[in-house]
Formats: C-alpha cells, structure tokens, sequence
C-alpha cells in the first residue's frame, strides 16, 4: 500500500474525553436510578440521532414530551453538554503536537451533533492543528457510513491509501479499512505513538 501522508482522528475518546454521565452525577443520588436515566430516557441510540444530524431543539422537545417529569434533565443534555468532556485523553495532545511540528497533514472525522459542536468547538484546543473536521451532524453523515468517508476523502483532496485514521470503535476504523484506508484502533496514546512511528510520522 502508498505510504501514509496524513492523519485522519476522531475527537471523543481519542483526543478528549467524554463521559455523557457527568452532566448528572450531581443530580442522582442513586447510580442505579443514574443508569437507568440513561438507558431508556437519553440512550445512546437516541444521542446517535443528534450526531446524524437532528437539531437538539426538536430532540429536546420531542423527548420532554415523553418523559415530562425528565423535562429539566433532558435539557440538561444538551445545555450541560460541554461537561461531558473532561479534558484531553492523556498523551494525544503531545502526539497532535509531535506530527504538527514534523509538518504531518492532519484531519479529523467526528461524530458530533452540529449544534454540541457548536458550543465545543470555541473550547477545543487542538481544533486549530486541523487543516479539515468533518462533523456528522453538519453533514447528516455519521460512520461508520462509507459516505462520511467518501465526502472526507473529496474534502481532504487525498487518496484513501495514503490516508491513516485512528478512532475508538472498531467498526468506524473497519469502514475505513474498507475504503482502503490504513486504520489503528484507539485504545491509549502509547498504542497509537507505537503505529505512528511504524508508519515513519513520528521518531
């Protein structure tokens, strides 16, 4: 395969943190009532909705009106939102900065609601060491659909196997995998500094 020119990251849990339980820890005094909060009134499968590209407003509302003695908690989701994410994942700031300073092209795919991206953005530090960020919520595209891929790969003007992405779920590096991109599979720092320097972009 070419020889990888270009770093393609995901944002939550590979860069910065996200826990989307700690906008309410201060609001439950039970965890299991916590969970459960969680699980069935604000599950993941609805937050997916907002990342492929349903306004929070309209989420907010719809789901109040099913659970309205949640109402205050719902809209906690998305006024608290930037709480969810902590700060950094330990070590990925200095490997941004590391591939910046050798001059590595640098790029990012998140899944990410337009209107949460909206409010983060202002605050994410690393956003300036990317030349592109494609956000699902923006483009009513999420992975592990191979259209985010495609469109980031017309946006980034370059060729899939000159591309290496690096993201959390399995599934969203298989997708790239499949387009013929190179993939690494985050799970800490130090795995991911060990594969940049296999591909030569880091000493």
């Amino acid at each position: 395969m070419a020889q990888v020119e270009a770093v393609v990251f995901d944002v939550g849990n590979v860069l910065v943190r996200w826990d989307r339980r700690l906008p309410f820890v201060d609001r439950f005094a039970d965890p299991a009532e916590l969970d459960r909060f969680l699980d069935e009134v604000i599950p993941l499968s609805w937050h997916a909705e907002h990342d492929a590209g349903r306004p929070a407003a309209e989420m907010v509302a719809e789901r109040s009106a099913l659970y309205p003695d949640h109402a205050s908690l719902i809209a906690d989701w998305f006024g608290r939102f930037n709480e969810s994410i902590p700060g950094s994942v330990p070590g990925s700031p200095e490997l941004v900065e590391g591939l910046h300073a050798r001059g590595v092209p640098l790029y990012a795919i998140t899944n990410f609601g337009a209107d949460t991206w909206a409010g983060f953005a202002p605050t994410f530090l690393l956003k300036d060491r990317f030349i592109d960020i494609v956000v699902s919520g923006v483009e009513k595209l999420a992975k592990p659909d191979a259209a985010i891929y495609a469109l980031a790969e017309q946006r980034f003007a370059r060729r899939p196997e000159t591309l290496l992405f690096v993201d959390d779920s399995q599934p969203n590096v298989d997708a790239a995998r499949a387009r013929g991109w190179h993939g690494h599979h985050f799970t800490d720092a130090g795995g991911l500094e060990r594969e940049l320097q296999r591909h030569g972009l880091l000493d």
